[in-house]
């Protein structure tokens, strides 16, 4: 059975990936789809970076502006989404092309990994539990039934920790179980990928000017806004700028929020490098190379 022809630009944020996909795609006959696990909601407009109206005239996007900001997506559900809109484009002769830096919606998509189940009342009894018994006890919770999971999880990580007992107790079957798909790189697509990048100062640079867009552009009212109507859902409020807007509710010193957003979003990319470069599927590429359109279209299916 021949696997379909999937491409890939991924790498940190505001590396330049929205502008060279446009590129790409118009040469390649492809469609875009984001990997972005804010862009997808509608509302969040100021704080995302969605691409432009000219480069989404120019080129069909996908998963952009399609869930209500009040939904907590789930890996599983953009999984879904993701792969159907692979399927969609490929039926029309054209090529998929994956654009973004959430590792783990690109991993989700092109590789077989399976996501267990939530249950927002299962998670918040063990997030009730970690308040009252601390990161510790939880942790050794998790120890007794899973030691392999447990040792993975720094004991301080209430996040994962929570995550790693829901799955046991939803199942019934270990966390760990799972672990092993991780460590292994090989798609269900025939996959070429490539991973943008710029030199670490250059890209703070180009941060701390695009979270100055995102201020002009009125962040901190959009912020405000959608939290007073309750549009917000856990998960859409933990992103970038809407975040640390929200956290310093009643504050008016702005270049401080801005350095907050800078200094998170630094942090961010960091973590967006190590995750794509842990990837031996994905080939480095210098964003600001005079050629990188030439080469990425030829390193993607020309």
């Amino acid at each position: 059975m021949n696997r379909l022809k999937v491409a890939a630009i991924v790498g940190p944020t505001a590396t330049g990936k929205s502008a060279l996909a446009v590129e790409v795609a118009e040469r390649l006959d492809a469609e875009i789809i984001s990997v972005d696990s804010m862009q997808i909601y509608r509302e969040l407009d100021a704080g995302t970076a969605k691409p432009p109206p000219g480069l989404l005239e120019r080129v069909p996007h996908h998963l952009i502006d399609v869930m209500d900001p009040s939904h907590a997506l789930t890996v599983a559900e953009y999984q879904e989404l993701g792969r159907a809109a692979i399927v969609d484009i490929a039926s029309r002769g054209r090529l998929p092309l994956l654009v973004g830096g959430s590792g783990l919606y690109y991993r989700a998509i092109v590789d077989e990994l399976v996501f267990p189940p939530t249950d927002e009342t299962v998670r918040a009894a063990l997030e009730s539990a970690a308040e009252e018994l601390g990161a510790s006890a939880l942790h050794a919770r998790l120890r007794e039934m899973d030691e392999p999971a447990a040792a993975k999880i720094d004991p301080g990580n209430v996040r994962r920790t929570v995550r790693a007992l829901e799955v046991i107790e939803l199942t019934g079957r270990p966390f760990s179980e799972n672990a092993a798909a991780w460590d292994t790189y090989e798609s269900r697509y025939e996959l070429r990928a490539l991973r943008l990048e710029r030199d670490r100062e250059q890209l703070r640079e180009r941060i701390a000017a695009r979270v100055d867009e995102m201020l002009a552009a009125g962040l901190i009212e959009e912020a405000r806004d959608l939290d007073a109507r309750s549009r917000l859902s856990r998960t859409a409020r933990m992103a970038l700028g809407y975040r640390q807007v929200l956290d310093a509710e009643g504050k008016t010193d702005t270049s401080g929020m801005r350095e907050s957003i800078v200094q998170a979003t630094v942090r961010f990319a960091r973590r967006q490098e190590s995750w794509f470069r842990a990837d031996p599927r994905i080939v480095w590429f210098d964003a600001s190379r005079p050629d990188v359109i030439v080469a990425a279209v030829r390193h993607l299916f020309e």
